[in-house]
């Protein structure tokens, strides 16, 4: 594929009307709770076309009775992409992205003092910090997590390896030190942490100090679109070194920034590295009042604003205030999302047990071998075939059996179909005998928790939507996308699929500028270039699937 060459770093293009943009070509570095990859994305006036690269497993490693992230093996994946995108495209740049909240402790030396703890790890159970909550979420404006970084750091008190650490970085910031070697925190992933002002949008040193975390701990902060550095490590940096270029054009496997036949680094920029900030760039909005939900393991539902919302309602709401790109929050909650599909698929025995292949149902060929449970669970002896199970759950009776996907017990791993039967017999409600009604029963509770996620966003914010944008690998799946538009009453976009991918593009092309210069421009592109698909709701007086049916369920979620 022959891709126009790159332009320079901070090189500048004059938008207007008649946008007459540049082209660049990039690495976006894109890590979830699952798996990981490097997707090599061109940004045009034309729009913008990713292409995967590599794509790799993120899987945990329990040492000790800790539930540790295999970073080294996550950094060696980085790598390996980063020079296979290297080998075939003229980058421009590369960006990282990934989950919140975790991160690397490095010593006096900067070296890494054991391996990140995953959020999912029992040490923050029960654990409180003597900040009182008012003033907590007063000046962060973050929801109670109990896997929130600053949760973790309590944890941590009186720990070796905490008091060995001279500085904290987060994920996507460890990656980027050791590709770079520059020390920073990324403003979007450290609104994650419970311990960024989310007004001054500065590190909350009085409250670090007041929670007996060590303020020296945290580095200087850095916004989404600057330069991070030349990526110099090792023998990646051999990799990933421009050769030079033929006539002024790049040439396969050279990485031409200033297209002049230098030797140069392929710099790294900043995104929007908290996954969720990238994707949000990419929800290809046409204007202010919509409401998104990025949905993928977990769903963030919520609005883009101005400004954060700290009223005690607010914060008793359990929402947060997130720091996205160009000054905007988002005011999201946080869903448990297709985790749960995912835990089912694993306890039957999935051979498709990721999240992206059960997301991708529609398309996929995959099929999940079943086990019978002890339990008395659902299961199934035949393998079920992933696009026949969504199917077979479209059948099903919509709303006969509904949970509260928020309860905090859906969080840890583990036999999620015996969990939810659990719940719901607990409180004397049916419980689903087949994958299909337990797949339908965690589909219809998961839109009943986006639609009471969205009424209280748009009441606490006093910010009406008039649209829902569900983007991330959740916007395949047809059936979840029309559940969310019968209970919001809202009509719902589907898509992008790629919206995390899409936003490391669109911020990185930015910062070269190839891409507008503003968050409208951005989504403007989008709407251009991409196959979005529109589910309108059902009638609100629908007996089966109207906005009615919907509150009735609610209420049955309510009942002592």
């Amino acid at each position: 594929m022959q891709l126009s060459s790159a332009v320079q770093l901070g090189s500048a293009v004059q938008l207007g009307s008649a946008v007459q943009l540049g082209s660049a070509v990039v690495a976006a570095v894109d890590l979830g709770a699952s798996g990981g990859r490097v997707i090599a994305g061109r940004v045009s006036a034309a729009g913008v076309e990713l292409h995967e690269v590599s794509r790799f497993r993120n899987e945990p490693v329990r040492v000790g009775g800790t539930l540790h992230w295999d970073i080294l093996g996550l950094y060696r994946s980085v790598c390996s992409g980063l020079s296979a995108a290297a080998a075939t495209f003229p980058l421009a740049s590369a960006g990282i992205d990934t989950w919140g909240c975790d991160y690397g402790l490095l010593d006096a030396v900067g070296a890494l003092v054991g391996n990140p703890v995953h959020y999912r790890d029992a040490r923050t159970d029960g654990v409180t910090v003597p900040v009182p909550a008012e003033a907590l979420y007063a000046a962060t404006g973050l929801q109670h997590l109990p896997f929130n970084t600053i949760y973790q750091l309590t944890a941590a008190a009186g720990t070796p390896a905490l008091a060995a650490a001279q500085t904290l970085l987060l994920i996507p910031d460890l990656l980027a030190y050791w590709l770079t070697g520059a020390v920073g925190a990324e403003l979007t992933n450290a609104s994650t942490t419970g311990l960024l002002d989310v007004t001054t949008r500065t590190w909350a040193l009085g409250l670090i100090e007041e929670a007996g975390i060590p303020a020296g701990l945290f580095p200087p902060l850095r916004q989404p679109g600057d330069l991070i550095g030349p990526i110099t490590a090792g023998q990646i940096a051999a990799g990933l070194t421009t050769v030079g270029a033929v006539a002024g054009r790049p040439v396969a496997g050279s990485l031409v920034v200033a297209g002049k036949g230098e030797s140069l680094a392929l710099p790294l920029v900043a995104v929007g590295s908290h996954d969720t900030a990238s994707a949000v760039v990419a929800v290809p909005a046409a204007g202010p009042r919509f409401a998104y939900i990025s949905s993928g393991t977990w769903s963030l539902a919520g609005l883009e604003l101005d400004a954060p919302v700290l009223t005690q309602e607010s914060r008793l709401a359990n929402f947060t205030n997130e720091a996205g790109v160009d000054g905007t929050v988002r005011y999201l909650r946080n869903v448990t999302g297709l985790w749960l599909l995912q835990e089912c698929l694993r306890t039957w025995g999935s051979a498709a047990g990721t999240v992206e292949s059960l997301l991708a149902a529609a398309s996929a060929d995959e099929s999940a071998a079943g086990s019978a449970a002890d339990s008395g669970t659902p299961s199934s002896a035949a393998r079920l075939d992933l696009d026949s199970l969504l199917a077979a759950a479209s059948r099903e009776k919509p709303l006969r059996f509904v949970f509260d996907a928020d309860d905090p017990v859906f969080l840890p791993p583990g036999d999620m179909p015996t969990r939810i039967c659990s719940w719901l017999s607990a409180r004397g409600l049916p419980t689903p005998t087949s994958p299909a009604e337990l797949v339908r029963c965690i589909l219809d509770s998961l839109a009943l928790a986006y639609r009471r996620a969205l009424l209280a966003a748009q009441s606490l914010s006093g910010q009406h939507a008039d649209v829902v944008h569900i983007v991330g690998g959740g916007s395949r799946n047809d059936l979840l996308c029309q559940l969310t538009a019968d209970a919001t009453g809202l009509p719902v976009v589907a898509g992008p699929a790629e919206a995390t991918a899409l936003g490391n593009v669109l911020v990185q092309a930015r910062a070269l500028g190839a891409a507008p210069a503003t968050l409208p421009g951005m989504r403007a592109i989008l709407r251009s270039c991409l196959d979005l698909r529109t589910f309108s709701p059902a009638s609100p007086s629908s007996p089966a699937s109207g906005t009615r049916a919907w509150e009735t369920a609610a209420a049955r979620l309510e009942s002592p």
